[in-house]
């Protein structure tokens, strides 16, 4: 959603009107609705990995939503069409097959149903170099980088580090695992917090899952301990000041990771999620080989999480370097490229249609 919302933002003086399409029952309708955008929904589900008990019903599904997108479509009239991934982009594809598109890829390697979007879409952008070779040379593939939000800046280390009432004298830890947060990471952190409070200050995003267990375990915390230690269920408009005041951040390896780290240079130790396919691992390993992250397997976390963390706080060469390292992956215009490209798009549309 996060792309999607930040290329709109970057294209909203230059398009007329704006529809966002998402699914029925989908978790973006409450946020777009948020941020002021007509929002309509289709029928959509998936095919891949669905058992064969679900796989007729969830084929039906898409079948209702190209039936749908075909309404939305005539109603609407688009000049261009941005993917940013997800089936239930498929049936909008498949209707607007004549409509000029854009495929946004926000990871490495892209999924099926990304796949799947870039036989349709005139245009493909890739957060890196990396992904081209997962795609047909043939098509037009543009390296934009990941567009973050535009909501985001990278602030005063020692100005935001007052915000959580933290100290300028000792390295922070950023940990973080995504709305609804990473258990294992959690509960890697709460079983070593003692020692890594003896080296660091920390500011733990808990996901709402574990907040009640995370805050229950460690409201006892011994008051030196407690005054380095900072938990929080999720952050909105905080989280520019959570990356900006960190020195390392411990998090998953969603896409989001391949933009947002960059941004604030910041150096991570990622743990891709074990379910997820490949596409977080091959993230993490992009960011290794930049030698900017370092990456321990969610199995390892437990005896690996102390000492990779307190190596590399205690390193501060390699800890600066690594920081360049992520720092120079930044793209900060990429929402602005993939804006320019959807008006391209959209112009020879419109010509085509004189």
């Amino acid at each position: 959603m996060y792309p999607a919302l930040s290329v709109l933002q970057a294209v909203a003086d230059r398009a007329e009107s704006v529809l966002w399409v998402g699914g029925k029952g989908g978790m973006e309708a409450d946020l777009i609705a948020r941020n002021n955008i007509p929002y309509a929904e289709i029928p959509a589900a998936g095919v891949h990995g669905v058992g064969l008990r679900s796989l007729p019903g969830n084929i039906a599904k898409l079948m209702q939503g190209v039936t749908h997108s075909r309404r939305l479509l005539r109603e609407f009239q688009p000049d261009v069409m941005l993917f940013t991934g997800g089936y239930v982009a498929v049936p909008m594809a498949v209707a607007g097959i004549r409509i000029n598109s854009l495929l946004y890829v926000p990871d490495i390697e892209p999924g099926m149903a990304l796949k799947a979007l870039a036989r349709f879409s005139d245009v493909i952008a890739l957060t890196a170099e990396e992904s081209k070779r997962y795609f047909n040379p043939s098509k037009r593939l543009v390296v934009t980088g990941y567009p973050t939000r535009s909501t985001m800046r990278k602030l005063e280390k020692g100005a935001v580090r007052k915000v959580f009432g933290l100290s300028t004298d000792m390295p922070v830890l950023l940990v973080i695992g995504g709305s609804k947060g990473a258990r294992s990471i959690n509960n890697a952190v709460l079983d070593h917090l003692p020692a890594l409070l003896e080296k660091t200050q920390v500011i733990h995003v808990t996901g709402q899952l574990d907040w009640d267990e995370i805050q229950n375990k460690t409201r006892d915390l011994p008051s030196e301990h407690a005054s380095r230690y900072r938990s929080f269920p999720f952050l909105h408009d905080e989280i520019d000041a959570a990356f900006s005041s960190a020195d390392l951040c411990v998090s998953r390896a969603g896409a989001s990771t391949l933009g947002e780290l960059p941004m604030f240079g910041l150096p991570a130790v990622l743990v891709p999620y074990p379910y997820a396919w490949r596409y977080q691992k091959v993230n993490a390993e992009y960011l290794v080989s930049k030698q900017a992250a370092v990456l321990v397997r969610n199995e390892d976390l437990a005896a690996k999480l102390l000492p990779t963390v307190i190596g590399l706080l205690e390193d501060r060469k390699k800890l600066s370097e690594m920081a360049v390292r992520m720092q120079s992956l930044d793209q900060p215009q990429a929402a602005r490229k993939i804006a320019d490209l959807l008006i391209e798009l959209a112009e020879k549309n419109t010509a085509v249609r004189k």
